[in-house]
């Protein structure tokens, strides 16, 4: 028995021991500590790394671009359709299962950012535990910025089974962590600072020495309900990322209401070879990576580069433009000017630290 079987089957024994576990006020220190126990050893199945990586070989993959997007979604729901429309990739298309059985990337060009698009095999039920290319797939996806979990009209259920195999792959998606710090020390045990009483503080102890930590102050910087976000804040293995939900052969369907799957807006109903729903695709891949394109001058009165924008995340700084463009530059400039709609006038001098927004115009002068 290899050692992955050996967690896979201690991982099936607390789990069914959590199952037989009537969960009220006086078990949850139990079931915490149990579910730490298993996040521990799914840990290390993952390689114990948020970063990337899904416990096993994955496809070798070239990033390239701003930014990459994976598609995910069952067998057959048009993830192929979509890529061809979007990109200038040229996926094989059919209507059986598995059609794409590797990694097909492609490039969309969308308000002058470049996003890779992959095309990967449909992923099924049980992917965590290495059906239907599970492995190897959930391995890009972690490696990826954002997530097109894709589904069709005829198996709207389905999309709650891709979102679970992720979730329990560690994969968190439209969601943030909870405000949960954690400084290890050299001495002290584990000390618990929680002005919201969120846990009790023996729940906080003993989950924290089952992930392995024996020397820590852990701050908790909110109300936070539920005892999986501070396991997760505890982790190694966590990935948070953005997703889009699209539905797709929305031509199939009349009087299709996107309330079945439970939201109203989010949700992109598409038909891509008829053109349906890509715009719409477009501008939500684009929201949900959360970039910003920053404009540079070379001379504070004349125009900006329009032609090739500094592309980065939206909580990125002044400071983060300057480390983009040269580590040397940092000291060679020590005022900052801005144009655009946060500006409060044109050519308004800020600070090293202020937030750059889409279509900021700056520039760096003495």
């Amino acid at each position: 028995m290899t050692q992955e079987e050996i967690i896979k089957m201690q991982i099936s024994r607390i789990e069914k021991e959590i199952r037989d576990l009537p969960y009220h006020k006086g078990t949850e220190h139990h079931h915490g500590v149990m579910k730490a126990r298993i996040a521990k050893l799914n840990d290390q199945l993952n390689g114990g790394s948020n970063k990337g990586g899904g416990g096993g070989v994955g496809y070798a993959i070239k990033h390239s671009g701003d930014a990459s997007v994976v598609l995910v979604g069952l067998p057959s729901v048009g993830k192929s359709t979509l890529l061809n429309a979007v990109t200038n990739a040229e996926s094989r298309v059919g209507n059986y299962d598995f059609t794409t059985l590797g990694v097909v990337p492609g490039m969309m060009e969308y308000k002058g950012v470049k996003i890779q698009m992959l095309d990967l095999p449909g992923i099924i039920e049980g992917a965590t535990k290495n059906k239907g290319f599970g492995k190897k797939v959930l391995s890009v996806i972690r490696a990826s910025d954002l997530v097109v979990l894709m589904t069709d009209v005829k198996r709207i259920e389905w999309i709650k089974q891709v979102e679970d195999e992720l979730y329990h792959s560690g994969i968190r998606l439209n969601t943030r962590p909870a405000k949960i710090s954690i400084h290890r020390t050299h001495k002290g045990a584990i000390q618990v600072i929680d002005p919201y009483q969120s846990f009790e503080k023996e729940t906080v102890i003993d989950i924290a020495k089952e992930m392995g930590l024996g020397n820590a102050i852990i701050q908790i910087g909110e109300k936070v309900v539920g005892i999986d976000k501070l396991i997760d804040s505890m982790s190694k293995s966590i990935k948070y990322m953005a997703a889009v939900e699209v539905v797709t052969k929305i031509d199939l369907a009349k009087n299709f209401d996107p309330r079945i799957v439970g939201k109203k807006d989010d949700i992109v109903l598409m038909c891509a070879d008829k053109g349906i729903g890509l715009e719409d695709f477009k501008e939500k891949v684009w929201k949900g990576l959360g970039l910003v394109r920053v404009f540079l001058k070379r001379e504070r009165n004349m125009e900006a580069d329009f032609n090739q924008p500094l592309i980065l995340k939206n909580n990125s700084t002044l400071d983060d433009v300057l480390k983009r463009i040269s580590n040397q530059m940092r000291d060679d400039v020590n005022k900052a000017y801005i144009w655009g709609k946060k500006a409060k006038f044109p050519g308004q001098e800020v600070s090293f630290t202020f937030q750059v927004f889409d279509e900021m115009e700056v520039f760096f002068g003495r």
